[in-house]
């Protein structure tokens, strides 16, 4: 069968014009964000990243009966580490010439996810994927349920 050929102007809409990627402090989503930066690039486009700060983890709630500001001091310790994560990430774009936009959100990672892409009108999501070590738990992973609930393209990067 033939390769059909484009008329100038018909890939104008099928080029990926606002691209986001998911990143966090794992190597998983820094290959993702190398991935993006790099796609971002040769298309010419900027670049969103986001970023899902989820809640303290229950078990701090212990260690707050001795010390009530304990929960402050944890709070911005993380909001702290998730800034400087960011500005690492704002200069490795400009090294590419790329633009970066960051995001930090809250809630539950799928969830905050979906949303964000889904408010800015997001076309590709890149992402970072996780090996598993059988299928069945990729099904009720996290890439799996945001790829499930968002209406755009998803770049899964090993």
């Amino acid at each position: 069968m033939p390769t059909p050929h484009l008329q100038a102007g018909e890939l104008e809409g099928k080029v990926f014009k606002n691209i986001a990627v998911a990143y966090d402090e794992t190597p998983e989503a820094a290959r993702a964000f190398a991935t993006a930066v790099q796609l971002a690039k040769t298309l010419g486009v900027g670049l969103q990243s986001i970023t899902v700060m989820e809640g303290l983890p229950s078990y701090t709630a212990f260690a707050s009966a001795t010390d009530p500001a304990l929960i402050a001091t944890l709070e911005d310790d993380r909001t702290e580490f998730y800034k400087r994560m960011e500005a690492q990430a704002i200069a490795a774009a400009e090294r590419e010439g790329v633009p970066l936009v960051t995001h930090i959100v809250g809630g539950e990672a799928a969830d905050a996810i979906i949303h964000f892409v889904c408010d800015c009108k997001v076309d590709l999501l890149v992402i970072g994927l996780h090996r598993r070590p059988s299928r069945l738990s990729s099904i009720w992973s996290t890439v799996y349920a945001i790829a499930q609930n968002i209406p755009c393209s998803v770049l899964g990067v090993h």
